[in-house]
């Protein structure tokens, strides 16, 4: 089985930092034997800062075209490893390979572990995008709370993975922070974002008061691997009935003419 791994949490020219390196490390301990993962970031002048929808907008066609080479490549599942999960429903349509994304593999990940859940977050920007993922997912009801850590500065993630005082203040500060959710009624935790799991990973932060904190990336690799597997033994996975259906017939002939001969591949 492979699996084309698609960060936006670093450009190519970033692939062999501290994040980079930790980030592979964590991906390849989640697959199963028999698993290859490969991630790949964007271009050097990509991936800057994805909380802002206009540059998310402007990443999203190299995630795009990324998704269409892992098909033509042989990979038999994209995953989007970022919170937005940017160019997921699109790539549905596009491919017929499984696309998984991040933030809905961790919530319905979450759902099957305990009642409810609540986001633990690092940045007041994430709030709504994360909370319309969810709603469209139908789990809102399934949401006890979004949660505020402070983080001073920008960077903060990547200075804990190499440093334990850091990390220390992170997991420490994160525990404070889920508590408060646990007052409310949460039963599951989700760190909402890449970086923030990466750090409470290495720390070893598997629960908090007996409620798990589910990281995102491992529960993406699984999702993934099932979905991969679930293909094999039906023959489908992703619906390509309404939402995800493609352009088909003379339409579909058109679309080519104009976007060229390698979209919606297998489509008819």
């Amino acid at each position: 089985m492979r699996l084309f791994y698609q960060t936006l949490g670093m450009s190519r020219g970033s692939k062999t930092g501290t994040y980079g390196q930790v980030l592979q490390r964590l991906i390849a301990n989640a697959a199963a034997p028999g698993t290859t993962i490969d991630v790949f970031g964007l271009a050097p002048h990509r991936a800057v800062a994805d909380q802002y929808r206009y540059l998310e907008f402007q990443d999203t066609t190299e995630v795009l075209e990324n998704g269409l080479r892992a098909e033509r490549e042989g990979y038999d599942a994209v995953l989007l490893g970022n919170i937005f999960q940017p160019g997921l429903h699109e790539l549905r349509e596009l491919l017929n390979i499984p696309v998984l994304g991040l933030s809905e593999s961790a919530v319905q990940m979450a759902c099957l572990m305990g009642p409810s859940f609540s986001l633990i977050n690092v940045n007041p920007k994430f709030n709504r995008r994360v909370i319309e993922g969810i709603r469209l997912q139908g789990l809102e009801g399934r949401m006890t709370s979004v949660e505020m850590m402070t983080v001073e500065r920008p960077g903060v993630f990547d200075i804990a993975l190499s440093d334990p005082e850091v990390a220390g203040q992170i997991v420490q500060q994160f525990t404070v922070t889920a508590r408060r959710a646990l007052d409310k009624g949460a039963e599951v935790l989700i760190p909402a974002g890449g970086s923030l799991m990466a750090v409470l990973i290495e720390a070893g932060l598997t629960n908090v008061d007996g409620a798990p904190v589910l990281n995102g990336i491992t529960a993406l690799v699984k999702t993934g691997e099932m979905a991969v597997q679930m293909r094999q033994m039906t023959g489908m996975f992703t619906s390509k009935r309404l939402t995800y259906a493609p352009p088909t017939g003379k339409i579909l002939a058109d679309v080519r003419a104009a976007y060229g001969d390698a979209v919606y591949p297998g489509a008819v």
